[in-house]
């Protein structure tokens, strides 16, 4: 109707944490003041970026190998670390895959993030457009990648070894060269994973809430679900937290395979962050809701056998729904059901056949006031549809595609002004509380 007054769309912002946690968190944010920073300010001066004693000029972006070990005989497991170094100031965020060398949605995310696609001259990653300085290393854990393992040759998890320590162990070296050649130097840290080996994730952003800094750039990315994670004792987002860098895990598919959805949303996520920060020209997508929880439940088995999965990861359930079936060639005609214990979201499920009394069937996100919001989003498999995943895909033109015969016998934005606040220009009416149901 002419002259109708038509009003700006809303995101709910949905809680499942617990009470003492949530104001917990509340607490943390409304007592953070934002740290001032003028170096960012457009007037500011701003020189060329040094790395490995190498120069990036303003508005060029360059690709720089880093040693993970400090050697002069032997193997020093470079790694390719590319730096895109903006035009005008602003801050310093690094994305990161293949911390454990056998996850492969991150370094395909960062592969295809830095293809001609997006990175170059009229794309999205343009660095004469961009403001500030995007670092990508698509893969960290160079051995472990090599050998298609998680760990590193010394049989630890560099994941849990941070700070590190010069004099420590093999991943401890390489845990503490990293934290003080990159990852303590930057603003921000978007950290892309997938699942250990036998299951797959939902696509999904971890956080530890209480974080402010870490909280605000959650909520960049752009998806739906954002679990409020303590990181574990090691990891890069427990000791960045410690260091108050903001840090974010994004995880998606799982170990030794590339969900190309899971890649399409991680590499919209990223720019929706970018977008959100005021370091790349264009306006970030937000979902129609998001969904703060915590409280996740692994389902295990009280039996051995093979493993039927019934429903996908991502799934929507009613208490009492079968997620599995449990049957054993031993004992023809005995089956056991595995069962949703309650409403909720299957976050992660098993997609090795093989299990025994105690190992995981699924990660269950019990979803007991707001399942309502996912229910306009489920897909003919009865999958929650995550934002993202049905764009268009941005990182594959026709261009790009080869075309190969076969043949055989069978048949066949604005300005990019740098905001002094991680959250860009979103305005307060944009994060109205969720109000719960009685």
């Amino acid at each position: 109707m002419a002259g109708k007054k038509t009003s700006k769309k809303k995101v709910r912002l949905a809680h499942e944490i617990p009470q003492k946690r949530r104001k917990m968190i509340e607490k943390a944010l409304a007592d953070h003041e934002r740290e001032p920073h003028p170096e960012w300010d457009k007037g500011a001066e701003w020189k060329s970026f040094t790395f490995q004693r190498k120069k990036v000029e303003p508005g060029t972006f360059r690709t720089i190998d880093f040693p993970l070990l400090e050697v002069t005989i032997g193997d020093s497991w470079p790694i390719p670390v590319t730096v895109i170094h903006g035009r005008r100031p602003g801050p310093r965020v690094c994305v990161i895959g293949g911390i454990h060398g056998d996850e492969l949605v991150g370094p395909s995310a960062c592969t295809h993030l830095l293809s001609p696609t997006l990175l170059g001259e009229n794309k999205p990653l343009d660095p004469e457009q961009v403001t500030g300085t995007i670092i990508v290393i698509p893969v960290v854990n160079t051995p472990g990648y090599q050998r298609k393992l998680r760990y590193f040759p010394d049989g630890r998890d560099l994941n849990r070894q941070f700070p590190g320590n010069p004099k420590g162990s093999t991943t401890r070296r390489v845990a503490n060269r990293l934290w003080n050649h990159i990852f303590s130097q930057v603003d921000g840290i978007i950290d892309l994973h997938s699942a250990a080996k036998g299951r797959t994730n939902m696509p999904q952003i971890r956080a530890d809430l209480a974080h402010p800094e870490s909280n605000l750039l959650a909520k960049t990315f752009g998806i739906e679900v954002i679990l409020d994670s303590t990181p574990p004792k090691g990891s890069l987002r427990r000791n960045c937290v410690q260091a108050d860098i903001p840090c974010i895990t994004f995880e998606g598919g799982g170990a030794d395979t590339i969900d190309h959805e899971c890649v399409q949303i991680a590499i919209n996520g990223i720019i929706n962050s970018l977008r959100s920060l005021k370091m790349i020209t264009g306006k970030p997508r937000r979902p129609k809701f998001r969904l703060l929880a915590s409280g996740t439940t692994w389902i295990r088995t009280d039996h051995g056998g093979l493993l039927d999965m019934h429903v996908k990861c991502g799934s929507i359930m009613r208490e009492g729904d079968i997620i599995a079936t449990l049957a054993d060639p031993a004992h023809p005609g005995q089956v056991v059901e595995i069962l949703a214990p309650e409403d909720g979201l299957m976050i992660s499920s098993a997609i090795n056949p093989f299990v025994t009394a105690g190992m995981p069937v699924a990660h269950f996100l019990p979803i007991s006031k707001h399942l309502g919001l996912f229910e306009d989003k489920i897909d003919s498999e009865g999958r929650f549809i995550i934002s993202g995943s049905q764009d268009e895909i941005i990182w594959r033109e026709e261009v790009d595609v080869d075309e190969v015969e076969v043949v055989g016998s069978g048949h066949i934005s604005d300005d990019g002004g740098w905001v002094n606040e991680w959250l860009g220009e979103q305005t307060a009416d944009e994060l109205v509380d969720f109000e719960e149901e009685n």
